[in-house]
């Protein structure tokens, strides 16, 4: 192979943080090389230095083809061959997927030619042979045919090398093994791709070569067929990570929830299981399944048709939120973004939402001291990594920003605690921090339910596993009695 793209000595300084520190890395040509690392590794700054939207310190030596580049600009950048498909994938949802494809390649005085545009739209279909409706509207899309309207346009635009930050986020399984698979034959094509993922999973089961960051320096880069998921978490964080499941055992306490034949039309059907005091409850399923939809029935937030849910014997009756809340149930949402957090408010803001009216006086007021008390108390219980409270919550990473969501919930005191996808975008290191709080609530009596697609996740973190597909509940295990390949298998048959 040749390289396509080459970096020497890269670093970059925001103020008096130094984001890349004398970074190298070399991309061939046809080679999928994946970047890994923790938030805040540098990995961001490195692909805004590559797209041209960050200049390096000088001194730092970038290269395409052979030809070093000096000034490199977005333009240039693009016309170099290189496209970068961020994780919102920057798509124009009012306009149609012919239209998405072909932005910014007919540009000119003179009218727009809507047969060109056209034209180029379906070649770069044909060309990675995909089905969509070059006439359909992005809006009307689904997150994985979204994803494919990016890599069209990025081949569209003569691409040679395809970024793809976080591209497998929110796809199910067998839409990331599409991708996966898609990544492959932009490779055998002859177009380099960097991808960019926190499932270690996906990033051994694609890569050629890994580079890896830690704190803005390079820790090395290895070949994909000599690494383990258990060997680049400890060269990403510089930590090891050694799981183990559970043990079995009874658990202590009553029962906190039980579910009797919940169903709901075109959601699930026929669901019953129970969650003890001090549990910790894993439901797997692929995207689909039914499992968001079960959790938000629980919540109140998606009423289900027949059925019973019960807490501490208490049943619910109305089966809406505010009951589910009085009754003690705490939800977190798999997308914190937008119903987790409140991204524009201060952080002591989101903190004491779910207990405003718990902290107001006779007169209605909260005191600013009561509320300043709860907002400390619950940074320094979950460890919450903040300069100052009253910054926006937006301003802080991911795995903080879920710490957050947490603390809004465990104000409430809640019995049940319901964790919906907890660690999707989270890096390694922070999830481990929100695995150990969940050991810890769990250890103090509290029921927590685990939803996930990641296998690993719930084989290490959960008591028992029950495993979801097309709505229904189709088997059950304890992890301490089974191996992750039959949870594993189970959760794909």
């Amino acid at each position: 192979m040749s390289a396509f793209l080459e970096l020497r000595g890269i670093s970059k300084r925001f103020g008096g943080v130094r984001a890349l520190d004398n970074v190298d890395v070399t991309v061939e040509v046809g080679e999928i090389h994946c970047l890994a690392g923790e938030n805040g590794s540098g990995k961001s700054t490195l692909i805004k230095i590559i797209s041209g939207v960050q200049p390096p310190e000088p001194g730092g030596h970038l290269a395409v083809l052979g030809e070093a580049l000096h000034g490199l600009t977005p333009a240039e950048s693009i016309r170099r061959g290189i496209q970068v498909i961020y994780q919102d994938l920057s798509l124009f949802t009012n306009l149609t997927v012919a239209e998405n494809i072909a932005a910014g390649l007919h540009r000119g005085l003179h009218l727009v030619s809507w047969r060109a545009i056209r034209r180029t739209a379906d070649a770069a279909i044909r060309r990675i042979g995909v089905d969509l409706d070059p006439d359909a509207f992005v809006a009307d899309l689904p997150i994985a045919q979204r994803q494919l309207v990016a890599i069209c346009r990025a081949l569209a635009a003569d691409a040679r090398l395809v970024i793809m930050d976080e591209p497998t986020a929110s796809l199910t399984r067998r839409e990331v093994d599409s991708l996966l698979a898609l990544a492959h034959e932009l490779r055998q094509r002859g177009i380099a791709v960097m991808f960019v993922s926190h499932r270690l999973d996906e990033v051994l089961e694609i890569a050629d070569r890994v580079t890896v960051l830690r704190n803005g320096e390079k820790v090395g880069t290895y070949e994909a067929a000599d690494m383990t998921g258990r060997r680049l978490g400890e060269l990403m964080t510089g930590k090891s990570f050694d799981y183990t499941a559970r043990d079995a055992r009874e658990v202590a306490g009553e029962t906190v929830l039980a579910v009797r034949n919940l169903s709901r039309a075109g959601d699930y059907s026929d669901i019953s299981f129970t969650v003890g005091a001090g549990e910790t409850l894993g439901v797997i399923g692929r995207l689909g399944s039914g499992r968001t939809e079960l959790a938000l029935s629980l919540f109140g937030m998606n009423p289900p048709d027949a059925g019973e849910v019960a807490i501490r014997g208490r049943t619910l009756t109305r089966h809406d939120t505010a009951e589910a809340i009085g009754h003690g149930i705490a939800y977190v949402s798999e997308d914190r973004l937008t119903l987790g957090l409140v991204m524009q408010q201060p952080i002591s803001s989101n903190i004491t939402l779910a207990v405003l009216e718990d902290l107001a006086g006779r007169n209605g007021l909260v005191p600013d001291r009561r509320r300043q008390q709860a907002v400390t108390h619950w940074i320094e219980e979950l460890g919450i990594k903040v300069s100052d409270p009253e910054n926006a919550v937006g301003t802080l990473s991911g795995g903080n920003q879920q710490r957050v969501v947490l603390a809004k919930w465990l104000a409430t005191e809640p019995s049940l605690l319901i964790l919906d996808s907890p660690t999707v975008g989270v890096d390694i290191g922070a999830k481990d921090g929100i695995y150990a709080i969940v050991r810890a609530l769990a250890a103090k009596g509290l029921a927590v339910i685990l939803i996930s697609d990641e296998v690993p996740e719930v084989f290490y973190h959960t008591d028992r596993i029950l495993i979801m597909r097309e709505g229904r509940l189709t088997g059950e295990f304890l992890p301490s009695r089974s191996s992750e390949a039959e949870v594993r298998q189970a959760v794909d048959a």
